[in-house]
């Protein structure tokens, strides 16, 4: 592996609900994530994928644990300027096109509004020739420039959020399920664009998305996440062809195949929880079974898969 960009170590995000209900969205979660990749991260609706990339932006302050961004603790910033500088490093594009820019302002405005911020450029002419080139990166044309959001197609517009997120030149990307919203003819081209900017800008991403296969097609390694915790980590590949953990043997058995005979006979895998029940003084915890393969398991069961997939 690379360097490390960023480092979270059992990153805690919990929402009071009221009492005594306690919402553990992100429970002790801890990966790293290496310059130049893309880590894709997955799982159903709601088992906290969206709240990890939004703790780690800082759009919530974390309840407990660290984000290390190249060696410097997010959350522990304090000063304007510091998380300024910070801000500039990393960026976020969202899951709805539509939600995420204002519709009072025009695309130029959109997409200048970071580098208004951080004073990145000295004149209006350069504000707009940098407008400009940005939106022929991803995929659109400077006439564009002076429309407002509702004038887009959905695809459209999640490129203008794109754009506005490179504004800046970050180093970082977090894309929270930036293709769920849009047809699937356009989701393709969306990630196309992504790898393209990943290859010509080396771009770190956090691909957050509930898609396994399109997850599969843009990332180096997957992450697979079950109700607050991260439960299997692995290479693409390997955690497609070789998945340990219940859980993700039951999504990969759900991705539909475009074979009908082999469709119409295929098992799905159903995950019960309850055959995950540990005592209470059992240690749970991510553990390698074989080389950058983990499973969230405890000493008993990382024999049994120790012994059944060290060949």
């Amino acid at each position: 592996m690379t360097e490390k960009l960023i480092e979270i170590k059992n990153l805690k995000q919990y929402f009071n609900v009221g009492k005594p209900n306690m919402v553990k969205a992100v429970d002790g979660v801890s990966f790293d994530i290496y310059k130049g990749e893309t880590l894709g991260l997955v799982g159903e609706s709601g088992c906290g994928k969206s709240t990890t990339g939004r703790s780690i932006i800082r759009l919530y302050d974390a309840t407990d644990g660290q984000v290390l961004f190249n060696g410097e603790d997010v959350h522990g910033k304090k000063s304007k300027a510091e998380l300024k500088k910070f801000n500039r490093k990393m960026q976020m594009i969202f899951q709805d096109p539509y939600a995420s820019l204002n519709p009072r302002m025009t695309v130029a405005d959109i997409i200048a509004e970071g580098i208004d911020i951080h004073g990145l450029v000295s004149s209006k002419k350069e504000r707009m020739e940098r407008v400009y080139e940005l939106l022929e990166t991803v995929g659109l044309n400077k006439e564009h420039a002076n429309r407002y959001p509702h004038e887009f197609s959905g695809g459209q517009r999640q490129r203008i959020g794109i754009a506005r997120a490179l504004a800046v030149k970050p180093d970082f990307i977090i894309a929270d399920e930036p293709i769920s919203a849009l047809d699937v003819s356009i989701q393709a081209q969306v990630v196309n664009l992504l790898k393209k900017l990943q290859r010509e800008q080396g771009l770190t991403y956090l691909f957050i998305a509930h898609d396994l296969s399109m997850v599969k097609y843009i990332s180096d390694r997957i992450g697979v996440m079950y109700f607050g915790k991260l439960v299997e980590l692995a290479n693409a590949n390997d955690l497609y062809e070789n998945p340990m953990h219940p859980y993700t043997q039951s999504l990969l058995s759900a991705i539909p195949l475009p074979d009908p005979d082999t469709e119409r006979v295929r098992k799905r895998i159903t995950y019960d929880p309850a055959s995950h029940h540990y005592e209470a003084d059992e240690q749970v915890e991510m553990r390698e079974i074989r080389e950058n393969h983990f499973v969230y398991c405890s000493e008993k069961e990382y024999k049994e898969l120790k012994a059944k997939y060290s060949n």
